[in-house]
């Protein structure tokens, strides 16, 4: 039998005493009241209570290799990214490269791939592939439920993909941003439990009184945290924390943990921060996932003090997987498949004839999935390159990846590139590749640096080119996470180097061409209105 010895914080009874934690074959035997211990805390672990591991771009197995040094056990993970692009074969491969680890992955079945009819994907998962997944005990949920104009008009498909996941017992993840009133009551008594795409406080609190649960998001690109954790003081049963997406620079610089920091620095009781981040999504999941009671699991972690909050220790099933800030995960020989057949482009195939004095621009909103769409005198472009540095009106591109066809094109503000272009195929949902640049040489080479390594974020520009290659599904490296970090850190650098000043400049470039997102988005098939669902002409009167 192991033990570990500290000041046990029990966050379902609320009270923190010494005591001493003894396990054996990866289960919580005895919680023993000691008169002293170390001066160290032990708790639960934490979990991501909604994550896109592939936005990481890292494999299952190696993003639990760095978010275990960050007290992460476990996490509620949407293979929707991967779905989009192989089909249930790509969602099991995430659940099988998940088992190489001691990890605690809990799955999602992908309830929206296409996202839209408004885009090309690489594949379809139907209502009997929705059964087939919900069906494995590997699938813990049916994953956000995108397509909310279906929910609200009773879409026959979108209603029989939630009847498989009620008849299983599993709970339906939503994806709503902006709904209220009447609207967000509707949606959530079709059965839709949860929403992570809350922008403001009154939105979720609207939803929060219809009966859902509001995740708490910080991510990469989308961050939620400041306009939400106002609401964890009242509401914090039904309060979860969630990165949704996070690339692997920042998850090496931490995850959850740093949600339950700022939360604390902001005067938020102990307990109700916990309770977000440790017990919520374990038992709204059902989720195989300890929470430090006899009888469970071995699932916890050890801290220094209840300020810095750093981590001493990981365990998951008894097993020390991290150590004060280094994983004892070691890494695992991971498989490539991939679905990617299209050729390169050539500069002439990024021009466009402009026709009207009006041009439609989108506008780019650092540190979020939102967009504004804005109207330009269409003049301003008429240049040789056809953008206006001065004016930061660049060109954006999405190219079909799955099989050939001509590049869409329209113009995007606030991306800041003063010089050449950045391009990723990484683009959510369909990831299909998705350029910005100042001229068409630039978006020409960037693009096509990504066809000939079918897949990865390239940037180019002042004589100089930069790829990141990701072979799996195009949108992940097969290789060590910490060595996939370093390589994003420096070609997120050289992007910034170009001008730009978003904080994450291709994050925010793969949510350009997410268009269940309002409001100006872009699609292989052309430039999108949000909001309306319907595609706009870039240029009018």
């Amino acid at each position: 039998m192991t033990q570990v010895s500290g000041q046990y914080i029990d966050i379902l009874n609320q009270e923190i005493y010494p005591a001493t934690i003894h396990f054996e074959n990866g289960i919580v035997n005895k919680i023993e009241k000691v008169v002293s211990a170390p001066d160290q805390y032990i708790l639960p672990g934490f979990v991501d209570a909604h994550v896109h591991v592939e936005s990481s771009m890292l494999v299952p197995s190696e993003f639990a290799r760095l978010a275990v040094v960050h007290g992460t056990v476990g996490t509620i993970s949407d293979p929707h990214e991967i779905g989009n692009v192989l089909g249930v074969e790509g969602v099991e491969y995430m659940i099988d490269n998940g088992k190489q680890v001691n990890f605690k992955f809990h799955f999602g079945a992908p309830s929206c791939v296409p996202a839209t009819t408004f885009e090309t994907a690489g594949a379809e998962i139907d209502v009997d592939d929705v059964e087939y997944l919900l069906k494995k005990p590997e699938i813990n949920y049916l994953a956000e439920m995108m397509n909310w104009p279906g929910v609200l008009f009773n879409d026959e498909t979108v209603f029989a993909k939630i009847a498989k996941a009620k008849a299983q017992g599993k709970p339906v993840d939503g994806h709503a941003p902006g709904l209220k009133g009447e609207q967000a009551k509707t949606y959530v008594a079709a059965g839709i439990s949860t929403d992570h795409e809350c922008f403001t406080s009154e939105e979720a609190l609207d939803k929060l009184k219809c009966g859902m649960k509001i995740l708490i998001r910080e991510g990469s690109a989308a961050k939620n945290f400041e306009a939400l954790i106002l609401l964890l003081d009242e509401y914090f049963e039904n309060i979860m924390f969630c990165s949704d997406d996070k690339h692997p620079d920042n998850l090496v610089d931490g995850h959850i943990n740093l949600l339950v920091k700022r939360a604390l620095a902001k005067g938020n009781d102990l307990y109700k921060v916990l309770q977000a981040a440790c017990i919520n999504p374990v038992k709204h999941y059902s989720m195989n996932v300890g929470l430090l009671q006899e009888g469970d699991p071995a699932d916890f972690i050890v801290i220094d003090n209840l300020e810095e909050f750093n981590i001493l220790q990981t365990r998951i099933n008894g097993e020390l997987v991290a150590e004060k800030g280094e994983t004892k995960i070691h890494s695992s020989e991971n498989k490539i498949v991939n679905n990617f057949d299209c050729n390169p482009k050539t500069t002439e195939q990024f021009k466009v004839a402009i026709a009207g004095q009006k041009m439609k621009v989108m506008e780019a909103l650092d540190g979020q999935l939102i967009t504004n769409l804005l109207s330009f005198d269409a003049a301003l472009i008429d240049n040789s390159n056809q953008t206006n540095i001065d004016q930061d009106i660049l060109k954006i591109t999405v190219v079909n990846r799955y099989l050939e066809a001509a590049p869409a094109v329209g113009f995007i503000q606030n991306i800041g590139l003063q010089s050449g272009a950045i391009a990723s195929s990484v683009g959510h949902d369909s990831h299909n590749i998705i350029a910005v640049g100042v001229d068409d040489e630039s978006i020409a080479k960037a693009v096509n640096l990504i066809i000939e390594a079918k897949g990865g974020v390239s940037a180019v520009g002042n004589d100089k080119e930069m790829l990141l290659e990701l072979p799996v599904a195009g949108i992940m490296s097969e290789k060590d996470g910490y060595e996939v970090a370093e390589e994003y850190s420096t070609i997120d650098a050289f992007a910034k180097s170009l001008g730009s000043p978003l904080n994450s400049p291709f994050m925010t470039l793969s949510f350009m061409a997410l268009l269940v997102i309002p409001k100006a988005k872009m699609s292989d098939l052309g430039f999108f209105d949000g909001e309306e669902f319907k595609f706009l002409e870039v240029f009018g009167e």
